[in-house]
C-alpha cells in the first residue's frame, strides 16, 4: 500500500540537498544527494512509520490517490470577490462555476 503514497522530491537549498516528501505524511522527509536516494529514503520511512502503526493498531491513512472525490467544495470569499466573479462570469456568458472551474484549473 506504500507505492499508492503520494511522493515528491524537491531540492531544500537550505541543505543543499534533495528533499523526499510524503503528502500523507508531512511531517515526515528524507534528504539524499541525489533524487533517487531521496525517494527511496522516504519510501522507506514511510513504510517503517506505516508498520509502526499497524502494530500499535493505529490506521494508517489512505492514499490520497484512492480517496473518493465528489468534485464539489465549499470556498468562502469576500462579498467583493463573489460580486467580481459574478460579472466577470455574466459578461463571458459562463456559469460562476464554470468561470472559477476554469481558473482553478489553469
Amino acid at each position: 500500500m506504500t507505492d499508492l503514497y503520494t511522493y515528491r522530491i524537491t531540492w531544500s537549498a537550505e541543505d543543499d540537498e534533495h528533499v523526499g516528501l510524503c503528502a500523507e505524511f508531512p511531517s515526515l522527509s528524507w534528504l539524499a544527494c541525489t533524487p533517487g536516494e531521496a525517494l527511496a529514503g522516504i519510501r522507506r520511512v514511510v513504510g517503517e512509520s506505516v508498520a509502526d502503526m499497524r502494530e500499535a493498531g493505529e490506521t494508517p491513512p489512505d492514499p490520497i490517490a484512492t480517496r473518493p472525490y465528489s468534485g464539489r467544495f465549499l470556498v468562502r470569499v469576500p462579498p467583493e470577490t463573489h460580486r467580481a466573479l459574478a460579472i466577470q462570469a455574466a459578461e463571458q456568458g459562463v456559469s460562476m462555476n464554470r468561470l472559477v472551474s476554469a481558473r482553478l484549473a489553469g
